[in-house]
């Protein structure tokens, strides 16, 4: 069966293995080990469609512990704490609390390797380690560098009905006056205002770019994220359109603000809230989608879980395998009205998917794994995604419209979802919209090879130079006063 990770990129776009935006927590380590284990090692994680290199630093100090720290680089993670460092002759294990991530090892005979696994969240993966070199930060040559020819101005508001205060930057022109203001909303999962992930943040990029361009932009942490609060555990998207509507009186508040040009822009599932506001209220006078969704959200996932499973190479057996539980686990949960049904459901059909499998397969099935990934499609947010239908709200869309689609985005694929788009467009009457498809980019609107998410963090681009253009023309020719 192929990895279910890639089935739940959408809720948490950014990043299909849990080691993104983690910091370090302080050491306490274990016993001392041999010598030859005081080294750099490295290796390669094969996550299903991501492939992750990986470097352990492990330094012991006078005292006989241990000083050990983790690089991911691929995903821009460097120095995360290892909390706990145990040797027993050649066997070792590494311990990251704050992961719930745990490497157990043992070394060769000839000290040059070490041969593992990387557990996590219930699922364990293959990792053999090799001694290695750390690793240098990635270049990321668009990120803006102080000082900026604009402000940048800490700013903070609430949200009563949602119960969440936010933190974020609101970048503007210097000189006095009152000006448009774009609104970022990030993607799925827990961003900060930087939307950053894999090393990137696309969002200082684009606030940078449409505010030399004389746009005031506002970018904020996402709930429970850096200076932000809020529940995040049974939120949906319905709270989340909450949050992006109390930022939109924030910036009507401001005297520095024309609240008669506020617009949004959202990647991804930001894309579809931005979607969400503009169907509801007048308070926005444009919306820019970046990979918005336009399909039901498990017509999404299994067309998603298709395109990356098969552009890692995997067989059409197990492809065909994952889909038919996807299926089954989506249509359990869609059919209940509430927690306590959807449980039954869903335990209902695992037991039934399980007896009909092969043999080999029911036999090498990971329960734990599997009863995890399960717990997710349960939750609130998920539930509300799986059900919920993009296009009754693009039909209900009366302000101009940019959306931009990348050719290569294997989670949002613009041949499922652009043509919905246009139909709904089509169905309402709308008169003032732009869609277009990057042919060479992926969901990051990076420049990429495959559109693979295990290329995002590799890639120095953080958003194409032509996608900044377009908005930024798009913008100012929409929020011109006439």
């Amino acid at each position: 069966m192929t990895s279910f990770d890639s089935a739940w990129k959408v809720r948490n776009l950014r990043c299909v293995f849990l080691l993104l935006f983690i910091t370090g927590t302080a050491i306490s380590a274990e016993s001392a080990a041999e010598t030859h284990l005081e080294a750099v090692w490295e290796g390669t994680l094969n996550v299903g469609a991501i492939k992750l290199k990986l470097v352990f630093d492990l330094k012991k100090k006078t005292d006989g512990s241990w000083n050990a720290s983790m690089d991911s680089p691929d995903q821009g993670a460097f120095g995360i704490k290892i909390d706990n460092v145990v040797q027993d002759k050649e066997t070792l294990a590494l311990e990251i609390k704050r992961l719930n991530g745990r490497f157990e090892g043992k070394l060769s005979d000839d000290k040059k390797k070490i041969d593992g696994q990387w557990k996590q969240g219930g699922k364990s993966f293959p990792l053999v380690l090799s001694p290695g070199t750390k690793s240098p930060p990635l270049k990321r040559p668009q990120e803006p560098k102080r000082p900026f020819p604009y402000d940048e101005i800490d700013v903070s508001y609430a949200n009563s009905v949602g119960k969440a205060k936010f933190a974020g930057t609101l970048t503007r022109p210097r000189a006095q006056g009152r000006y448009p203001a774009v609104l970022l909303i990030t993607g799925s999962g827990s961003q900060n205002r930087d939307e950053e992930l894999f090393g990137h943040k696309p969002f200082l990029v684009l606030s940078d770019a449409l505010t030399r361009r004389g746009l005031a932009v506002l970018r904020v942490d996402d709930r429970s994220v850096g200076g932000s609060t809020g529940d995040v555990a049974n939120a949906t998207t319905e709270d989340f359109v909450t949050d992006v509507m109390a930022g939109i009186e924030f910036l009507r508040s401001r005297s520095d603000i024309d609240g008669d040009r506020i617009g949004l822009l959202g990647h991804s599932e930001g894309a579809n809230i931005a979607v969400e506001i503009a169907a509801k209220s007048d308070l926005t006078t444009f919306i820019v989608l970046l990979g918005t969704t336009t399909v039901p959200g498990d017509e999404l996932l299994l067309k998603q879980a298709e395109l990356i499973s098969r552009a890692s190479g995997a067989a059409e057996a197990a492809i065909r395998q994952n889909r038919d539980l996807q299926e089954g686990l989506f249509l359990a949960v869609k059919s209940s009205t509430d927690r306590t049904t959807a449980e039954a459901n869903v335990d209902r059909f695992l037991g039934e998917w399980k007896r009909n499998l092969p043999a080999a397969d029911a036999i090498s099935l990971n329960d734990a794994t599997l009863k995890a990934e399960a717990q997710k499609v349960m939750s609130p947010w998920f539930r509300r995604f799986l059900q919920h239908n993009p296009q009754h709200d693009i039909e209900r869309v009366r302000c101009p419209i940019l959306a931009l689609f990348g050719g290569r985005d294997l989670q949002v694929a613009p041949d499922q979802n652009r043509l919905p788009l246009e139909a709904a467009l089509k169905t309402s009457g709308h008169g003032d919209h732009e869609i277009r498809v990057f042919p060479s980019l992926n969901h990051l609107f990076q420049t990429s090879n495959t559109g693979l998410p295990s290329e995002y963090g590799t890639i120095e681009e953080t958003i194409s130079p032509d996608v900044l253009t377009v908005i930024g023309d798009w913008i100012l020719k929409h929020t011109v006063k006439k």
